[in-house]
């Protein structure tokens, strides 16, 4: 990670002076993307703490807690519910594995395609806004480069961080993020660590 530390110590010397320990360092893809989509959907606008709990109980629905697009279309909408998700949420991730199952969304070759493809193509999902579609770039598929204007916890950070009077609006917080390129991702991870609120991975 030494070249990432030395270009944010050239472009951003503050937010270099930022970094602390090595956890924003972790970007990782991983090998189940339907699982980290599911993930996504369950820890929306809940702690860390009641999302891990929420998805253990969501998982262990499913043989080795391991669900898949077919297995979470064999199950109602009730089953789904009663591992505490709420209504829109377990209509989330059935959309979500229909689509999958459908091939309308497909994960295969997500790969090949570009941030702004994969954000394009989760975008109809059920639940799947730019916020959503921008933490599953970062931690599942561990893309370098994606920032998130509308990221509450980014610009509060940044107005933190930057001694600013009110919260940055996404438009000067992307103008901000231009400089930390090609490696805003890991801005992101400095930044919510400041606050001590890294989203749910």
């Amino acid at each position: 990670m030494d070249h990432v530390i030395a270009h944010f110590k050239k472009a951003d010397p503050i937010l270099y002076k930022a970094i602390r320990g090595t956890q924003w360092q972790s970007l990782v893809r991983h090998k189940d993307l339907f699982a980290g989509l599911c993930r996504i959907i369950v820890g929306q606008q809940v702690s860390t703490k009641a999302a891990a709990s929420i998805y253990m109980k969501f998982a262990s629905r499913f043989p080795r807690k391991h669900p898949t697009p077919k297995k979470v279309l064999a199950i109602s909408e009730g089953d789904l519910r009663s591992a505490g998700l709420s209504r829109n949420k377990a209509l989330s991730i059935l959309d979500i594995a229909a689509r999958i199952e459908a091939g309308t969304l497909n994960l295969k070759g997500i790969d090949a395609l570009s941030n702004e493809e994969v954000i394009q193509m989760l975008l109809p999902a059920r639940g799947i806004g730019p916020w959503s579609a921008e933490m599953f770039l970062i931690f599942y598929l561990g893309r370098e480069d994606v920032f998130s204007p509308g990221d509450y916890g980014l610009r509060m950070a940044i107005m933190r961080l930057y001694n600013k009077r009110k919260l940055p609006s996404p438009e000067a917080a992307i103008k901000l993020a231009k400089k930390w390129a090609p490696y805003r991702s890991y801005a992101c991870r400095i930044l919510w660590e400041t606050l001590d609120n890294t989203p749910n991975e």
